[in-house]
């Protein structure tokens, strides 16, 4: 019997005119695009994304600078090392920035995996992200010392700078019925406030509290408004000296910790 394979083909191209063309699955990938099989998982992305950081040696692969040394079974080129971790360092060109979860538990690792593709960038991100980590671990302190001496006034320290920033917010200078935010000449640094005076020598002048507008013109009041943000954010109350006056807020000094 004798075959007539144009005929055979003409017949099939007719019952599926897909059949006999390349599988989709295999299409050749654009010249723009790059697929890496990064210690088994598979990464698609494009040539610009790896040439974020001229010198890496994803900018060379991407470049073609460097020849590709090893492929897998369908031609993408390979790179032996670990391939969930990519994810983050691919995520880190795209964005320009390191987004990690707050459970993440590979930092160590990710650092190598920096040095190895020669992106010192994002080597110093992962340093920063760890050392912010580990910042939040650490208790934080806070101190309300009040000499009752109008000279000093009231110092508030803070080793989370964020509870500082909170207090700074809810207080307000105003002039004349005009808010002039937060009097500069009270910081003393990014952890400190001291509080020596609240009535400005400009008549009316006054400090108040940003939401509701009332006058602060007492250590006391102050000092309540302080130790309500803080019992509201977390801190509990260590120790206060000389409370034998009566009151929390009339302590000499108080120690709270988160």
């Amino acid at each position: 019997m004798e075959w007539n394979l144009g005929r055979m083909e003409s017949e099939l191209r007719q019952i599926n005119p897909d059949l006999l063309q390349p599988s989709k699955s295999f299409k050749k990938t654009s010249s723009g695009t790059i697929t890496l099989n990064v210690g088994g998982y598979l990464y698609a992305t494009q040539r610009q994304t790896l040439a974020k950081h001229p010198g890496s040696l994803l900018e060379e692969l991407g470049s073609g600078k460097k020849p590709v040394q090893h492929v897998d079974s369908m031609g993408n080129a390979f790179i032996d090392r670990d391939g969930p971790i990519f994810r983050h360092i691919l995520n880190f060109l795209r964005l320009g920035e390191l987004l990690l979860p707050d459970d993440f538990k590979e930092i160590v690792l990710l650092q190598k995996e920096a040095e190895f593709y020669r992106l010192p960038e994002l080597t110093e991100a992962a340093l920063d992200w760890e050392q912010q980590q580990a910042a939040q671990h650490e208790p934080a302190f806070l101190e309300v010392t009040d000499s009752h001496d109008r000279s000093h006034g009231l110092k508030v320290y803070c080793s989370d700078t964020t509870f500082i920033e909170k207090v700074k917010s809810r207080l307000v200078q105003i002039s004349k019925s005009r808010l002039d935010g937060f009097p500069e000449e009270f910081e003393v640094s990014s952890n400190v406030i001291q509080f020596r005076h609240f009535i400005k020598s400009e008549m009316g002048s006054r400090l108040v509290l940003k939401e509701d507008s009332t006058f602060v013109c007492t250590l006391e009041c102050l000092k309540l408004e302080t130790v309500m943000l803080a019992l509201k954010g977390g801190f509990r109350l260590l120790t206060s000296l000389d409370s034998s006056r009566g009151s929390v807020v009339q302590c000499e000094a108080l120690h709270f910790v988160k």
